[in-house]
């Protein structure tokens, strides 16, 4: 049976939706899937490899850039759009948008958006997979996602996006994307070599720093919007979680770290909701929507502006619970 497991883990490595409800297989809550996260945890270990390969500015410079429009992508679309459908867009940029949220390597779209949904069904209560309030920090931040529990796509929390057969395949493949980026990201490298030798870059160079070291860095920073947002910040808005803003986070992530501002209202598309709260998610869609490629922008509503009480918000907060 263990054999048997460790192949059906192999096979999901390709197609994530093989035997999603596998007869017989017994799922044990908050236990580690080893073989099924040696990619993620192969991740990590290769960003080790900028030792031999070096770096250059135009390496660097590009693994930047790629940080910032794939996690517009996550935020912009897998969680503004896909999760919480807070504007209109037409079929053709919602694919365009989940090919690029999926090469950062954060599964597919469905995936996504219905463990999001999940999430603010149940946040910081039972049920929750990621809660820092029940696992602590560690588990909420990165164990989460090494749960065999967690794989599935749950479909019955999405049947509005699970109607495109296009996003339907980028989710059952969510490896093909990020298999095929790395080879551009190698490819681009290489010819960057050939071609303008001077810059100093090559293949491997720009793979580890363009694929590997900008998708390591992009899995932590959306990550911490599970776990130290629901730890550290203030609050404006009373709600039955942890949720709390911060701004450090919002900058690191283009906007998320309003976290508390979202849990008391997901249906704005912003959520930095002051103009002081910089939300570069929010300024990005702004520009696409000026360019007509999306629309029927939701805002905030002035009752939600004027329901702030930070005093009443901060003491709402629940002990911290452990286990």
């Amino acid at each position: 049976m263990s054999r048997d497991r460790e192949s059906l883990a192999i096979v999901r490595w390709f197609d994530s939706w093989a035997a999603a409800e596998s007869a017989g297989e017994v799922v044990v809550p908050r236990r580690v899937d080893w073989v099924r996260v040696i990619p993620f945890l192969f991740m990590h270990v290769a960003c080790v490899a900028v030792i031999w390969v070096g770096w250059s500015p135009v390496a660097v410079l590009t693994a930047a850039a790629l940080y910032v429009v794939r996690m517009f992508a996550i935020t912009g679309f897998y969680h503004r759009y896909f999760s919480h459908r807070t504007y209109q867009t037409s079929r053709a940029a919602q694919f365009v948008f989940a090919v690029i949220g999926a090469s950062s390597v954060q599964r597919g779209p469905l995936w996504w958006a219905a463990h999001h949904r999940v999430h603010h069904k149940t946040s910081d209560h039972e049920g929750d997979a990621h809660s820092p309030r029940l696992f602590g920090f560690v588990w909420s931040h990165v164990g989460w996602i090494t749960a065999r529990e967690n794989f599935r796509t749950k479909i019955e929390q999405v049947p509005d996006l699970a109607k495109f057969p296009e996003l339907c395949f980028l989710d059952r493949f969510d490896t093909l994307v990020p298999v095929l980026f790395a080879a551009a990201c190698l490819g681009a490298g290489s010819a960057l070599h050939a071609v303008a030798p001077d810059l100093g870059t090559d293949g491997p160079q720009m793979l580890v720093w363009a694929f590997f070291i900008s998708t390591v860095a992009l899995f932590h920073g959306t990550f911490t919007i599970n776990s130290l947002s629901h730890m550290f910040g203030s609050r404006a808005y009373v709600t039955d979680d942890d949720s709390r803003n911060n701004w450090a986070l919002a900058l690191l992530t283009l906007g998320e770290g309003w976290h508390n501002n979202h849990h008391y209202y997901q249906a704005a598309v912003r959520q930095g909701f002051r103009w002081w709260q910089i939300d570069v998610t929010y300024y990005g869609l702004r520009a696409l929507a000026l360019l007509g490629i999306v629309w029927d922008l939701h805002p905030v509503p002035e009752r939600v502006l004027a329901a702030a009480d930070p005093v009443a918000a901060e003491r709402s907060l629940a002990p911290p619970t452990r286990s």
